[in-house]
């Protein structure tokens, strides 16, 4: 479990969320780890700086993986959660996932799933609402979001989690637990957003140096968990946002397992993507 805390978004902040505020729409107001166990126990790291700051090359040496998101917003008394399962490819940074909303206050039918295609500077989403034709694309440019995706789509772009520990220091070695059957070591540290943005593979640069210009905070409190080919396993941020005068506290949450599973992701053709007005 990675935990990050971030501050209330500036500058921008007002529209930044937009996309999330309408995937939640009046509602604003852990899922378990499978798969194969790593074929040996974590031992800790000689170097824990080291470690954590690679786990983002370890998981583009597995290639890919499934992943399952939880994206908890909780705002005045109400309380929702966003879900998501799915797969990702960490060496072309691209990945497809279901993202499931929940019911509606006056108990109305689940949405339907939101098609979510995750790449390189750009989200595509299907089924969004909001206006939107049922078989139509929106296209989110993800350099120009306060927060460079890590809240906006309802889920955490899994790459950039992992590149923000790019950005680590303090790191401290906390022990060895189990995760789902997998032992995985354990870190604890801050990362440094704008860091992170410096370090960060180019194709996740524009992202996260966004996400540092938005936050009032630079720096974020983390605890990693690694199995013992240095791979993160679940990654897991706590931060809030002002949203139309109300504070907004979110909990997103990445599982990462199943590595090396085929993941596909083709994206839309261009006459697909919507280009009209989207309802607030």
């Amino acid at each position: 479990m990675v935990v990050h805390r971030y501050g209330r978004p500036q500058g921008r902040g007002s529209g930044a969320f937009a996309v999330t505020a309408v995937l939640v729409g009046s509602l604003v107001g852990t899922v378990g780890v499978t798969g194969c166990a790593a074929p040996d126990d974590p031992k800790p790291a000689a170097d824990p700086a080291l470690a954590v700051r690679n786990a983002a090359d370890a998981l583009a040496r597995a290639g890919t993986s499934k992943a399952s998101t939880s994206m908890e917003m909780a705002a005045g008394g109400t309380r929702v959660t966003i879900r998501g399962e799915g797969g990702y490819d960490f060496r072309r940074r691209t990945g497809r996932l279901q993202v499931l909303l929940p019911r509606d206050p006056a108990g109305a039918s689940e949405h339907r799933p939101i098609t979510e295609l995750l790449t390189p500077g750009a989200l595509y989403m299907k089924n969004r609402g909001a206006g939107v034709p049922g078989d139509k694309w929106v296209r989110v440019d993800t350099t120009t979001l306060d927060d460079g995706n890590l809240v906006t789509g309802g889920a955490t772009d899994p790459a950039a989690a992992a590149e923000l520990l790019r950005g680590a220091r303090e790191i401290t070695y906390v022990g060895e637990v189990e995760l789902a059957g997998v032992k995985v070591s354990h870190y604890r540290g801050v990362a440094d957003i704008a860091r992170a943005a410096r370090a960060a593979s180019p194709q996740l640069r524009g992202a996260l140096a966004a996400a540092a210009k938005g936050f009032a905070e630079d720096t974020v409190p983390f605890d990693a968990y690694l199995d013992a080919e240095g791979r993160l396993r679940k990654v897991r941020h706590q931060f809030s946002f002002s949203n139309q005068g109300r504070t907004v506290a979110v909990a997103s949450t990445t599982l990462l397992y199943g590595f090396g599973v085929p993941v596909e992701v083709v994206l839309p053709d261009r006459r697909d993507i919507y280009e009209g007005k989207i309802e607030a």
